[in-house]
């Protein structure tokens, strides 16, 4: 008998879950995804010999240190790669390798990085691309993990300037008069990205009372659309012992380690049921860990109800997303 997934251990010591429709690496560690401007920051940005970090290489990285609103250091690297550059990415992003064969090694590099930018928020276009090479490279080679929260300005322009017919970094640039030269070379691309920030940053005050009014708008429409009726499972046998068989669960709030969606997924596969708000049949509230740790008066409605359930004696419990991980894992 299949429940229709598995989890696993991966090269990188990230945890896999497989048996969606694709297999979603966990990533244990990685920080969180914000909507927020704030004013002291690290803008980063990469070049890469493709696009999985699971068989291509780093081979730039340039970070912009911010505070205050102004620049204050700037840094750039070249890496020599344990491959040989392929002539394609050498003409998309003008490095060769005669360029990196002097350079350090991603281990080298990583580690200055990583002290460059510690304690600071990372800002980047398509960031989670950026986000995850780095992340993953820092399992890889021994770095101490990339934990640190995250701003994508991608995210943010399509919210802000929905009348775009693309959101590239190129396109965008050219929507706010932005040299475009040198792009798909870090530095540059990392330094059009500041740029861009700070011009989605006055046109989010144009828009809207206050960055918080922008946050609290583009949380509510991010939930809007999915419904727990679309989730289905092509399972027809399931373990009756397992914890999620035949129990109704609700989601709230922002889940770190995967969407909800295949949060969702998980939970029919396994004989669950999901359900979009807190009634008396459901039995698990489960709340994104930030969420959980949040002080009462910033409480969900969800949150609240389960708890108002719960005291006149319904069977629900209301657990951290971390406590919906050990139920899964049972």
């Amino acid at each position: 008998m299949t429940v229709g997934f598995s989890l696993k251990i991966n090269s990188n010591g990230n945890l896999e879950i497989d048996g969606l429709a694709n297999t979603k690496t966990i990533r244990e560690h990685k920080g969180k995804s914000l909507i927020s401007f704030p004013e002291s920051f690290c803008v980063i940005d990469i070049e890469t010999t493709g696009l999985d970090s699971r068989f291509d290489e780093i081979i730039e990285i340039a970070a912009i240190k911010v505070e205050n609103g102004k620049i204050v250091e700037e840094r750039s690297s070249l890496v020599k790669p344990s491959e040989e550059i392929d002539e394609y990415i050498t003409e998309l992003t003008g490095i060769s390798n005669e360029m990196v064969v002097n350079e350090n090694p991603i281990d080298i590099v990583l580690d200055d990085f990583m002290d460059f930018w510690n304690g600071y928020t990372l800002v980047g276009h398509n960031v989670n691309f950026d986000i995850n090479f780095l992340y993953d490279n820092s399992i890889q080679h021994g770095v101490k993990h990339l934990s640190n929260d995250f701003i994508d300005t991608l995210r943010l322009s399509r919210r802000l300037i929905p009348e775009l017919n693309s959101h590239k970094l190129k396109v965008i640039a050219e929507h706010f008069r932005i040299s475009a030269d040198n792009e798909h070379r870090a530095l540059d691309d990392a330094r059009k990205t500041y740029t861009i920030f700070e011009q989605l940053k006055s046109l989010c005050l144009q828009k809207f009372d206050s960055f918080l009014e922008f946050e609290n708008l583009f949380k509510s429409q991010n939930s809007k659309g999915l419904k727990a009726s679309d989730i289905t499972t092509t399972e027809t046998e399931f373990d009756e012992n397992h914890p999620f068989f035949e129990n109704s669960f609700v989601f709230t709030g922002t889940l770190e380690k995967m969407i909800r969606r295949d949060a969702m997924q998980l939970v029919v596969n396994l004989g669950g049921i999901c359900m979009d708000n807190v009634t008396k049949k459901t039995n698990f509230l489960v709340l994104g860990n930030q969420d959980y740790s949040r002080i009462k008066d910033n409480k969900s409605s969800k949150h609240k109800k389960a708890e108002n359930l719960k005291l006149s004696g319904q069977d629900i419990e209301i657990i951290s997303e971390n406590v919906f991980y050990d139920m899964l894992d049972n």
